[in-house]
């Protein structure tokens, strides 16, 4: 049996829709709000339908010499389009991207993680530093 680390997946975002994408200034002042922006199916987009959708990106913060990461953003995405009339019918569609803003003390590392219905959980990461 796995343990839950080792099914997530990594790849490369440009090439493969399951990645969640990072992005945020690289070098940011201590303790002032800045925004992090996450999606999934930034180069490829990825389908958002009853059947294949992903349901939710979790954006963690590792410090620098962290031995353990803190949650910072829990993004769910509930809509894809379910409704009594059938699959895909459904008025409402939630799209897999969302901004959280941010106040750092000290370097780390951006870690995010997205859950696919279909293809399962896959993970990114992005440094940043406090200047």
């Amino acid at each position: 049996m796995s343990a839950i680390g080792d099914l997530y997946k990594q790849a490369d975002w440009k090439a493969e829709k399951h990645v969640p994408v990072i992005e945020c200034p690289d070098t940011v002042a201590a303790d002032e709000a800045f925004e992090v922006k996450v999606c999934v199916g930034k180069e490829i987009a990825h389908p958002n339908t009853t059947e294949h959708h992903i349901r939710w990106i979790r954006l963690y913060f590792l410090p620098e010499g962290g031995k353990a990461p803190f949650e910072v953003a829990n993004l769910e995405f509930t809509a894809h389009g379910e409704s009594a009339e059938g699959a895909n019918a459904g008025p409402a569609y939630t799209h897999h991207q969302a901004s959280a803003f941010l106040k750092l003390k000290t370097s780390g590392r951006l870690i995010a993680t997205s859950y696919c219905n279909i293809h399962g959980l896959w993970e990114s990461a992005k440094d940043v530093r406090v200047g």
